[in-house]
């Protein structure tokens, strides 16, 4: 039996693997880089003149009460209907065909009111629409 104490190994580092891992990398970060100017999207962003007045179009204004009644310009509509809706809608298009139909609905209007607004417009055939809001000092926006 031998009990004389073995000498340890000395532990051996391979760089050689490690040097290998690193170009991959390296390389594959040269290949990204190098087509993410490609990825991006270039926009053109109109300007504005402020001083300009604003033209509105005609405008066709759609009000969504609190329980779900509507009106049209102005006009209460007598039922809750989709068909009545678009017949009211139809007819305010004919005298402005061209209108933006802006759609007016109290905060606690029910999602399904304003659902019914969109779909009789696009019964009616209005295509532009637009919802209008309030600016949190109180003064309407659209």
């Amino acid at each position: 039996m031998n009990f004389r104490p073995r000498r340890a190994e000395e532990p051996e580092i391979n760089l050689i693997p490690f040097i290998d891992v690193l170009l991959v990398v390296l390389i594959f970060l040269m290949l990204t880089t190098t087509y993410s100017k490609f990825t991006e999207l270039q926009l053109n962003l109109p300007r504005a003149n402020a001083e300009r007045a604003r033209e509105r179009p005609q405008e066709i204004v759609v009000s969504v009460t609190a329980d779900g009644r509507y009106s049209v310009n102005r006009n209460l509509l007598g039922g809750r209907s989709v068909e009545l809706l678009t017949r009211a809608l139809a007819e305010a298009s004919r005298a402005q065909p061209e209108a933006v139909l802006i759609i007016s609905a109290d905060a606690a209007a029910a999602h399904q009111s304003v659902i019914s607004v969109m779909e009789a417009a696009r019964r009616a055939g209005l295509m532009r629409v637009t919802f209008a809001t309030q600016a949190p000092g109180g003064a309407d926006s659209r």
